[in-house]
């Protein structure tokens, strides 16, 4: 089987490397790829969201299979480019992927349909946008609607910081045509919880869920970024919370989009806010895996997501109840970042990696943003450069030897959490 994965990044990397474990004969490509993925595979040149320049490549390496990592190229029509040419593809068609390339979509979509989220109401105009700030309840958050890697949502503790906010995104354009479009929604207050599942857009299989650390610093401090790091099992994830989820958000969420004619196959990331009375509320979804989740997740699993990729991405159903199987560990990931990230990340400092840190099989380096220079070394080639991977027995346990192999990695200005899992090892003592 000839598969390809699209994309360059830590997520990818973890495709690959479970795509491998179920398939060890495959021969894989990635676009663009990494120096990392350049290890299972043979990274082909270009863009991921350029649709024609992808869906060319694969028709010329004659794959069997596309798998799409980022949402990029997924909300710009790459699945439907690949079904036109006859090739199977993993992820939401365009107008499925809405679900996330616009949160002003999938805001109305989930108050129209009952689905349990925030409060908001949606901007274009900066003038609008200032008249409800200053009669909103404090605090708040401000969003892009548009896509923005994961750095689009602005918690303001004030209503003069969400007006500044507003004002950077509809008038400066800070982020550029993500912030044309601006929600205002309510603060909630809870824990935040990532839920995964695969669907064929009627059923699907909740995967492992995970919980993602987005600002930069210990104690959740500092500016947010894609993601510092995430770990999974989560306990408050219990049986009983799954089945308010799956009931309450993925049923109704697939069944409408089913009815307005955006039927979604592929994986749809639920991210939620716990309330600290049990209930539930969607902050967003996301139209593919996450990142750093899946970095996380895949690890634990005990194999089989091959063949589910497979038979969503040709057009089959999934039997109603079908699971990829419990979590067989615990796993936490450690995220690297370059220096300056992420505003303004450096690349090109050499990367050093201990030659036996690998060799331990409950320790996964996956690759980000890294690239090979011309004398062989490891360089630095983005914000987010390596998510050191480490499974145990418990969180703990896990989040200990994450730390470990993340310390004894070296470049210059590397910075990275030491705290990955502080609440659930919190709540385990």
């Amino acid at each position: 089987m000839r598969i390809l994965v699209v994309g360059g990044g830590g997520r990818e990397h973890a495709l690959l490397w479970a795509i491998r474990r179920d398939a060890p004969q495959a021969t894989l490509f990635c676009l663009p790829g990494n120096a990392g993925t350049a290890r299972l595979a043979t990274n082909l040149p270009g863009h991921s969201s350029d649709v024609e320049q992808v869906a060319k490549a694969a028709a010329e390496q004659r794959v069997d299979l596309v798998v799409v990592g980022p949402e990029a190229p997924l909300a710009a029509g790459l699945v439907d480019r690949l079904a036109k040419a006859g090739i199977p593809a993993f992820g939401p068609t365009a107008s499925a992927a809405r679900i996330e390339s616009s949160k002003a979509f999938s805001k109305g979509l989930m108050l129209d349909h009952g689905i349990p989220t925030a409060q908001a109401r949606t901007f274009t105009d900066l003038d609008s946008a200032t008249r409800y700030i200053r009669q909103h309840a404090e605090p708040l958050v401000v969003k892009a609607s548009g896509l923005a890697a994961g750095k689009g949502a602005v918690v303001c503790r004030t209503r003069a910081d969400a007006e500044a906010t507003a004002s950077g995104m509809l008038k400066d354009r800070s982020f550029g045509t993500a912030g044309a479009e601006i929600l205002v929604e309510e603060y909630l207050d809870g824990e935040e919880l990532s839920v995964l599942a695969m669907t064929d857009g009627e059923h699907f299989a909740v995967l492992p869920p995970a919980q993602d650390h987005k600002r930069l610093q210990d104690g959740d401090h500092g500016p947010n970024t894609g993601g510092m790091g995430a770990y999974s099992p989560v306990s408050i994830a219990s049986g009983a919370l799954l089945t308010k989820v799956a009931d309450q958000v993925f049923t109704p969420t697939l069944a409408a989009l089913r009815d307005m004619g955006a039927p979604y196959r592929g994986m749809l990331y639920a991210g939620l806010m716990v309330m600290h009375d049990g209930s539930i509320r969607v902050i967003e979804f996301n139209c593919r895996f996450g990142d750093p989740e899946a970095q996380a997740i895949l690890p634990v699993l005990p194999g089989g997501v091959l063949p589910v990729l497979r038979m969503i991405a040709e057009g089959g159903w999934m039997p109603p109840g079908h699971t990829l199987g419990d979590a067989r560990c615990a796993a936490v990931t450690t995220v690297l970042a370059a220096a300056g990230y992420p505003d303004s990340p450096r690349s090109g400092a050499p990367i050093s990696v201990p030659p036996g840190l690998e060799a331990d099989p409950a320790v996964h380096v996956f690759h980000a943003g890294t690239t090979t220079a011309s004398d062989g070394s490891l360089q630095v080639a983005g914000g987010r450069v390596l998510a050191v991977t480490a499974t145990g027995p418990t969180v703990a346990a896990a989040a200990e030897k994450s730390r470990a192999a993340a310390e004894a990695i070296g470049f210059e200005g590397k910075q990275f959490r030491r705290d990955i899992g502080w609440r659930e090892i919190s709540r385990r003592r």
